[in-house]
C-alpha cells in the first residue's frame, strides 16, 4: 500500500497524542523531532497550540525530569482527538446520538437526501474533522478515523455519489473504499486528503 497521510489538525493532533502515550517527551523540540520523523512538519507555535488542545501537562517523571502527559479522562482535557466531548462511542450509544453527531459536522438532521453539492460539502466537513488518514492499493482506498466515526465517514461518502466509487465497507475506526477504476485508488485518497485539507 501507498501510505498518504493528511496534514489536518485531526491527524496531527493523533500523531502527537500516540508519541506523548508511547514516549517520555521533555521538550517541544523533542516532539517536533520525533514528528518530523513520521512525516509531520509543525512550527512551535502550533505545536503549543496543539498541545494545548489535546490538554497535555507537564509532570514529574520517575527520574525527575518534567515530561508531558495527556491527562486520561475521556472527552476532557487531553482526550484524543476527534473533536466530540464524551468521545464517539458514548455519543452514538446515547439517546439522540445520531443527529448529535449529524449537527456536530453539519449535517442537517431530518432533511432527506442531500443534494449533491450538499453532501460533497457534507463530506469534505466530515473528513476534515475525522480522517485521519487514506492508503491505497490498486482500487482500494482504507480510511483511518478515530474509533467510532468510520460508518459515519461511509455513510457521508455514500451519499456523495461520486461516480468514481463502487462502494464502501466500514467498520469502527476504518473505512474500506472500493474504486470503480481498477487503478484508482491513489487518486481517490488524493482526492479524500485534498478536500480534507481544503476545508481547515
Amino acid at each position: 500500500m501507498t501510505p498518504v497521510s493528511p496534514v489536518t489538525k485531526t491527524a496531527r493532533q493523533a500523531q502527537i497524542a500516540g508519541i506523548l502515550t508511547q514516549t517520555a517527551i521533555r521538550s517541544q523540540d523533542e516532539l517536533s523531532e520525533l514528528l518530523a520523523e513520521r512525516g509531520v512538519r509543525v512550527t512551535q507555535a502550533t505545536l503549543s497550540r496543539d498541545l494545548e488542545e489535546l490538554g497535555a501537562v507537564r509532570l514529574r517523571g520517575p527520574d525527575g525530569a518534567l515530561v508531558y502527559a495527556l491527562p486520561d479522562e475521556p472527552g476532557g482535557p487531553g482526550s484524543r482527538p476527534g473533536g466530540l466531548p464524551g468521545g464517539l462511542s458514548t455519543l452514538l450509544g446515547s439517546r439522540g446520538g445520531a443527529a448529535k453527531l449529524a449537527a456536530a459536522a453539519g449535517a442537517q438532521p431530518g432533511a432527506g437526501q442531500p443534494a449533491d453539492r450538499d453532501a460533497s460539502g457534507r463530506l469534505a466537513r466530515i473528513a476534515a474533522e475525522f480522517l485521519l488518514s487514506a492508503e491505497a492499493s490498486a482500487n482500494l482506498v482504507v480510511l483511518r478515523t478515530p474509533a467510532g466515526a468510520a460508518q459515519f465517514l461511509a455513510s457521508a461518502v455514500d451519499h456523495a455519489a461520486w461516480s468514481s466509487i463502487l462502494g464502501t465497507v466500514a467498520g469502527d475506526d476504518t473505512v474500506l473504499v472500493i474504486a470503480r477504476d481498477p487503478a484508482g485508488g491513489d487518486a481517490l485518497a488524493a482526492e479524500f486528503l485534498r478536500r480534507a485539507e481544503r476545508r481547515r
